[in-house]
């Protein structure tokens, strides 16, 4: 199946020579799309992943794809460790006085219910709050990126998923509860791998609201863009962890579903681009797919629940806990 949007899509992003962006979750999909864009349009791609095969042989095929020196830079992260993440972000600040976008795009789905060696959910760990630090620490890179030249931006990655969540955020779910946040079964869209998914990619776009509020409540309201998206049904590799247990009437709605909906990674990365490099991008905005499946990036009109100060305060306060942060704006 053939990218329906993207390349014209592409073709209307303006330049970006010279603007550095940190991407996390680069090996495949829309990480990797958007690593390549970037380079493409001139500008300079932090890669933020685990050190594995799957990195190795994903960087050698940017760098085929486009040739020159500096244009893509892997930096070792691993979004399950904490201590790996803020060191990451060390990194980055020893590289660069200043960055144009922080683009927390790395996502997992429907993992088994295990902690992390940080003792939380593997899935709000890795989707959420190790993001979470990355803004916090990268947010000074961003603010005199905006300073000098106008703006800067953060985007969140979330996805449809959000909206599946019965009672909002759940507190339980950011704290250090791994492995004990309802089990693995039923393996099951409706089950609770699929809630604990749920909640990070809600944990996503609450947070890019509260971010919103928080830079444009400063006295000199900050440039920095805070944004998120969605990218609709995309072929990416995210469900490979659970897809192979499913059920066999699940696997067969899954074929359906693809065969007559699912978009290709180019054209799910379109609201990530968007909120990365599209000129009219404006924070407190999530894009995505208007129907939740596939068809141009659009803002998408936020729910009471996303918006809510109790559920925005709870998402901060225990972030900042869990992470042992103190995120101030």
């Amino acid at each position: 199946m053939g990218s329906k949007y993207f390349p014209a899509f592409k073709e209307s992003l303006p330049s970006v020579e010279g603007k550095v962006f940190v991407i996390t979750g680069t090996t495949s999909g829309t990480g990797f799309v958007a690593a390549k864009t970037v380079a493409e349009k001139g500008g300079v791609a932090v890669l933020l992943n685990r050190k594995s095969q799957r990195l190795t042989d994903s960087l050698a095929k940017l760098q085929e794809a486009v040739p020159g020196d500096g244009k893509f830079v892997s930096i070792e992260c691993d979004l399950q460790d904490f201590a790996s993440v803020k060191k990451a972000a060390e990194e980055i600040k020893s590289k660069y006085k200043q960055i144009y976008c922080l683009a927390n795009n790395a996502g997992i789905m429907m993992t088994p219910d295990t902690a992390t060696k940080d003792g939380c959910d593997t899935q709000m760990q890795t989707n959420h709050l190790s993001h979470f630090i990355l803004a916090k620490e990268l947010l000074p890179l961003l603010e005199t990126e905006a300073a000098a030249n106008g703006d800067a931006r953060i985007v969140q990655h979330s996805s449809g998923a959000r909206e599946m969540t019965k009672n909002g955020l759940e507190q339980k779910y950011f704290e250090k509860n791994g492995g004990s946040l309802g089990g693995d079964t039923p393996v099951s869209f409706m089950g609770p791998p699929m809630h604990r998914y749920a909640q990070t990619k809600l944990a996503n776009s609450v947070l890019m609201y509260t971010l919103h509020g928080k830079l444009q409540a400063n006295d000199t309201k900050s440039k920095v863009k805070s944004i998120a998206c969605h990218p609709g049904g995309s072929s990416t590799n995210l469900g490979d962890d659970f897809s192979s247990d499913l059920p066999f009437y699940e696997r067969w709605i899954i074929w359906i579903l693809q065969k007559l909906f699912i978009q290709t990674a180019e054209d799910g990365t379109m609201g990530l681009l968007t909120g990365m490099m599209a000129t009219d991008a404006q924070s407190g905005i999530l894009y995505g797919p208007k129907n939740g499946l596939y068809g141009p990036a659009v803002p998408n009109p936020p729910k009471d629940y996303e918006t809510d100060p109790v559920a925005q305060k709870m998402l901060w306060d225990t972030s900042e806990a869990t992470t042992g942060t103190t995120f101030t704006v």
